[in-house]
């Protein structure tokens, strides 16, 4: 073989390997959800947007946690019907990561699902500003095939809870 012709080989192979390796941390984050870091702070971001905070309470071990992140919470971050109507954060139950509730509390991940009485996952609430809840949580998978109608029906709900008090604040100014 001449060295041309391998150059141009390993020039091919290294952009191949580039390929599959920017493909795979793209799939990787495409089932990604931002941890829950202040939940003060973020229902009032998602009221700003005239919409819902979505927050998924997970474990690491929960397959099924894995599945509604993955096949139906992910993508709507890239709906736009959705996009930018819901802000979507993660809670792990499992986890003693250090969170702010909606009064500003400082708590963790753990003590904030044991206050919200959540005993198994995968947990998908619908909250308003202050932790008000706009609309009873999805738990479980139920059946995979309606899940997708479940989840957009609760965020529809939640979001026309919200749009009588946006209307009158837009009618005020």
């Amino acid at each position: 073989m001449n060295h041309g012709f391998q150059r141009r080989r390993l020039f091919w192979l290294a952009c191949l390997g580039w390929f599959v390796l920017g493909s795979g941390s793209a799939i990787g984050q495409a089932g990604k959800l931002e941890t829950a870091r202040d939940l003060q702070s973020e229902s009032r971001m998602a009221k700003q947007r005239q919409g819902v905070l979505v927050v998924l309470f997970s474990r690491k071990d929960c397959k099924y946690c894995d599945i509604v992140r993955r096949d139906h919470l992910a993508p709507l971050l890239h709906d736009s019907r959705y996009k930018d109507r819901i802000l979507v954060r993660q809670i792990n139950q499992d986890s003693t990561l250090m969170l702010n509730d909606f009064n500003g509390e400082p708590t963790t991940h753990s003590a904030f699902s044991q206050k919200e009485k959540v005993s198994f996952v995968p947990v998908v609430a619908f909250y308003g500003p202050g932790g008000k809840q706009l609309n009873p949580p999805i738990s479980g998978l139920r059946l995979p095939d309606f899940y997708q109608g479940y989840l957009e029906d609760a965020i529809e709900k939640s979001i026309s809870q919200q749009e009588p008090a946006n209307r009158k604040a837009s009618l005020r100014q």
